[in-house]
């Protein structure tokens, strides 16, 4: 018996005899204990935030990437494995600019987010490879049946399965992150109120303050398309939130 639970243990394609697939749940696993991520859609567009996991006062905070852009109407969030996150944003970006140069026209967030899960599905299934263990947040502005610009948010996970929210959180401590913004949540809100939202949903959990290094924060719209936030804005925004921690804690990031 100890073997025959070894081998599901070691198999990334193979349930087990109640349903699981093991090396999937380790990814889920990995997702969590990366730092986390937030995506909000507002009135006026799409909000990404991240905690930025610092190791030492000598890194380059800048050098910790976590929000990306895919293309000028596309951006992603991730959480956990580093290296996995930045295979699936370029097959992400790869696959917007062969939709644009097919189609003439922006890929819409919906169809690049369900073509990012068909490819992490794949490697729930293939032998010799492990699954991604890092989920992301794709979300963007993309025009509607009528026309009229659509803020959209969509996550993957380590299965391959996606799925649309309103605003959503990845990584540690998500689950707390969730139920802040169950609560704070409108769909109402203008750009700026998303981006305050976001930062107090990363700081909700263990209720700190952060330096304008520990975050990165972006913003995607149908005027401006994706535009990361300046350190000077990340601590306006922050120092209005009373968030702000100009000594920062690096090791806790």
């Amino acid at each position: 018996m100890q073997g025959d639970q070894q081998a599901y243990d070691r198999g990334t394609s193979i349930f087990s005899p109640d349903g699981r697939l093991y090396q999937v749940e380790y990814a889920r696993e990995a997702v969590e204990r990366g730092s986390a991520s937030v995506g909000v859609t507002t009135a006026d567009g799409v909000v990404l935030a991240a905690r930025r996991r610092v190791r030492s006062s000598l890194m380059d905070p800048e050098s910790v990437e976590k929000l990306h852009q895919v293309a000028d109407h596309l951006g992603v969030a991730s959480a956990g494995n580093a290296a996995d996150a930045r295979q699936l944003v370029e097959f992400a970006r790869r696959t917007a600019q062969r939709d644009r140069l097919s189609y003439d026209e922006p890929m819409g967030v919906e169809p690049l987010a369900k073509a990012v899960a068909d490819h992490v599905q794949e490697y729930t299934q293939s032998g010799g490879a492990r699954p991604f263990g890092t989920a992301l947040l794709v979300g963007g502005v993309t025009e509607d049946a009528s026309g009229d610009p659509r803020p959209t948010l969509y996550e993957t996970d380590p299965s391959g399965t996606p799925s649309a929210w309103d605003a959503a959180a990845v990584g540690r401590d998500s689950a707390e992150i969730r139920e802040f913004l169950e609560a704070e949540y409108r769909s109402d809100g203008d750009l700026d109120a998303g981006v305050d939202l976001a930062l107090e949903a990363l700081a909700a959990p263990d209720d700190r303050s952060f330096s304008p290094a520990d975050v990165a924060v972006a913003t995607v719209t149908g005027d401006a398309g994706y535009r990361g936030l300046s350190a000077d804005e990340r601590r306006t925004a922050l120092d209005s939130l009373d968030l702000l921690d100009e000594n920062g804690n690096p090791q806790a990031s």
